[in-house]
């Protein structure tokens, strides 16, 4: 598997991270398949969050894996926090923060993550207080490195005058259908809506402050309304990703994938299968690389219009 720094945090890692909010779809002996191949693939990256099957994907993964400090030296462990189920809220209280970490570290039966992510912004977020909670996580060891979901520049901004850390990811929604961060770059003094700045170019700006994007739903389009792949709505787009996967001998999974890997940004997608061989299509795509002509060829299908 090829690995990327992850932002500024000198760790090296798999350029396809295991997104694991569906594990609790699985019985044990399935869980424990699907954790094994994807190690067995070089895919040791995983992701979590305190909200997935309110807890339980945690721990039916360490129960999976058959969590001790051997198995843990193994694995590079993100998790996130903030999204309050039981309230209905976003909440990131230093108080919330050090107890959902707690939580976490006990699901996974671990003593520490290699990341944390605020999920999602907090409207009342005092940045004052996250400084607090990641300096006392960080001094004690339970959380290595910090990062953000969903967050636009000055949201980062406003966060880094008061946290010490640096901020090493930001994970954003991006697919081939969901492009609008890559669509407002393109159309930059264009009278359409495409041109629309909706994010204040975060992508722009995670590059130039060497925060690593994670794309999430890298397959679906609209906010979690299905997959494009095979999908009759997009007949032009899979017919192009079809005929890229087939000049390089993959799966029309693979190419979705390294559409996203072609991108300069170093991005690291977040996947969402729970199923082996999608899994390792996935994974494969780290070994492919896309032409430009393919790359904007696809894009281009997805119904985007070029200046």
């Amino acid at each position: 598997m090829r690995t990327l720094k992850l932002g500024t945090s000198g760790l090296d890692v798999p350029v396809i991270a295991v997104g694991c909010m569906r594990l609790d779809t699985l019985e044990k002996p399935e869980a424990e398949r699907f954790l094994r191949s994807a190690l067995d693939a070089g895919a040791n990256f995983f992701d979590h969050a305190d909200i997935y099957g309110r807890g339980r994907c945690e721990e039916i993964f360490a129960d999976a894996l058959g969590m001790n400090p051997s198995v843990r030296e193994g694995l590079i462990l993100q998790s996130k926090c903030g999204i309050r189920q039981d309230r209905g809220t976003f909440d990131f209280s230093r108080e919330h923060i050090l107890a959902s970490v707690d939580g976490i570290l006990r699901r996974l039966r671990t003593d520490y993550l290699d990341v944390l992510l605020l999920h999602r912004p907090d409207a009342l977020v005092e940045p004052e207080e996250v400084a607090e909670a990641f300096d006392q996580l960080e001094s004690s060891g339970r959380v290595r490195h910090f990062g953000v979901s969903n967050q636009h520049p000055r949201q980062i901004e406003l966060l880094k005058r008061y946290v010490r850390q640096p901020i090493v990811a930001n994970q954003l929604q991006l697919s081939i259908t969901n492009a609008t961060m890559i669509k407002s770059g393109i159309n930059v003094n264009m009278e359409n809506d495409a041109a629309v700045d909706r994010d204040g170019y975060v992508l722009d700006y995670c590059r130039l402050h060497d925060i690593t994007v994670q794309p999430w739903s890298p397959f679906q389009y609209g906010f979690f309304e299905g997959v494009f792949l095979d999908n009759p709505k997009f007949p032009e787009l899979n017919a192009q990703i079809d005929e890229v996967a087939a000049a390089h001998g993959v799966s029309n999974t693979t190419v979705a994938i390294a559409w996203l890997l072609r991108h300069p940004a170093r991005m690291q997608p977040v996947t969402g299968t729970m199923n082996v061989e999608r899994l390792r299509d996935c994974i494969r795509a780290s070994e492919v690389t896309l032409t430009r002509e393919e790359w904007y060829a696809i894009y281009r299908a997805a119904g985007n219009v070029l200046p």
